[in-house]
């Protein structure tokens, strides 16, 4: 998995939009303008910032020696991966999952109603 495997996951949930409000080394991705991952682009090995639900969060850190409390994130709430062959790709890809479902479930019914194309 590479930096643009992530950003083709992350891009392909409904509404997912790509930006670099911190510059060109970190790629933000959103959903209704909430930020659910971060990717830095410069980091060797490559970390993803990812929204979690906090139990989840310290079980994940527990558990797997590349998960961390969210670099320059609320750390109850965000979860840094350090990507590399200890994880599975499709495990990643389950993180992702969790964190867009969570950024998607607390936006506004108008902000999911317009992402989903329909009008209140």
């Amino acid at each position: 998995m590479n930096v643009e495997d992530l950003r083709e996951y992350g891009l392909s949930k409904p509404g997912a939009t790509e930006s670099f409000p911190f510059g060109p080394e970190t790629l933000v991705l959103k959903v209704g303008g909430k930020v659910f991952a971060l990717i830095s682009l410069d980091a060797q090995p490559t970390t993803l910032n990812l929204k979690c639900d906090p139990e989840r969060a310290v079980q994940l850190r527990e558990e797997y020696d590349a998960v961390r409390p969210g670099y320059h994130q609320n750390k109850l709430h965000w979860n840094t991966v350090i990507l590399g062959p200890s994880l599975r790709w499709s495990l990643v890809q389950e993180w992702i999952d969790h964190s867009y479902e969570l950024v998607y479930q607390g936006l506004s019914k108008s902000v999911k109603a317009e992402l989903n194309g329909l009008t209140l």
